[in-house]
């Protein structure tokens, strides 16, 4: 067994940012009652599809995006998004006012210009008490570029610019905390070392890390709020008023 599955197994600090998220993301739709009408807009490659399969299903996208962007940052290299119902602009999607019971909206707010724009229009097609679900990053590296516009979004932006659209906040948690998020970018230093400076860790390289993550393993495990500080991102639902 080499170092690196060793460590995944006994230190996984840092390896939960989408375990945590599709866990979330089960429960909360997974409690919808059935028969909702649901928009997943920016819904990418339909990976949420999976979790409303009780529900009247519709996703959107841009389909802007293919894989490759202009070849900064993180790239996935392939995107598929034929399956995609509605192509076009979150800012103005072509559905009539009060259309939908939910809408799902997930790891897409830091690849939108202006995202209240777009809660202004989730607000516009909602349902009156209907329900809206986000989840997007705290801080992200660069990623799907060109088209990524911020690196993420703290409590306090949901909490003002919702009230301003008239959303009800009902749930706001985090994903993750300081030392979890520290922990990740050290699992992708690897990565990160071998494209920007054309060298590979030595081993005293990753003994140093796997002494970080050790490190950062146990003071996650006392943790007591650093979340605040810094995380993965938010889980939020909302209510339109």
């Amino acid at each position: 067994m080499n170092l690196k599955i060793i460590l995944k197994k006994y230190l996984n600090t840092g390896m939960k940012y989408e375990d945590n998220q599709n866990n979330w993301l089960k429960e909360t739709i997974g409690r919808l009652p059935a028969g909702l009408r649901l928009l997943d807009a920016g819904a990418g490659e339909l990976r949420n599809k999976k979790y409303c399969e009780h529900l009247d299903y519709v996703s959107m996208d841009s389909c802007q995006y293919e894989g490759i962007g202009d070849g900064a940052g993180l790239q996935t290299n392939d995107w598929n998004v034929t399956r995609i119902d509605i192509i076009g602009d979150i800012i103005d999607i072509p559905e009539d006012d009060d259309s939908f019971d939910v809408i799902l909206c997930t790891e897409v707010f830091e690849h939108i210009p202006d995202p209240v724009l777009a809660i202004a229009e989730f607000q516009r097609l909602l349902k009156k008490d209907g329900v809206l679900i986000i989840t997007a990053p705290f801080c992200s590296l660069t990623h799907f570029a060109p088209f990524h516009f911020s690196t993420g979004f703290n409590r306090y932006y949901y909490e003002h610019h919702l009230h301003e659209r008239g959303f009800k906040v009902e749930e706001m948690t985090t994903n993750g905390n300081y030392f979890e998020y520290i922990s990740q970018e050290v699992w992708r230093m690897k990565q990160v070392v071998e494209k920007y400076t054309m060298r590979s860790p030595s081993l005293l390289d990753k003994i140093i890390m796997a002494a970080t993550l050790k490190m950062l393993s146990r003071f996650s495990r006392r943790d007591i709020g650093s979340s605040e500080l810094l995380c993965y991102g938010y889980h939020v639902v909302a209510i339109k008023k």
